[in-house]
């Protein structure tokens, strides 16, 4: 039996691997990776804390467990947005 219509995607934000450099995440067909160098907030977080991911209003990424937040153009066009935590 196949199905007519496929059903919706239910996430439109997954974290799809972690490594030792960084996380890859899936958002709305495309795939991100964000190294720990750029984005230290996830090297010491558990699987749970990094998956805990939701995305809102289309182009806002929130952890709430990490208290993190970011917005999609700023993976796009990292040099744009300097501020580093440190």
């Amino acid at each position: 039996m196949k199905l007519k219509n496929h059903g919706r995607s239910t996430s439109r934000a997954e974290i799809t691997q972690i490594s030792l450099h960084g996380i890859w995440m899936l958002v709305k067909g495309t795939e991100y990776f964000l190294p720990y160098e750029d984005f230290p907030w996830f090297k010491d977080a558990t699987i749970s804390q990094v998956h805990n991911l939701r995305l809102l209003h289309k182009t806002h990424l929130h952890w709430p467990v990490l208290d993190v937040d970011l917005e999609l153009e700023s993976l796009v066009h990292l040099e744009k947005y300097p501020l580093i935590y440190r």
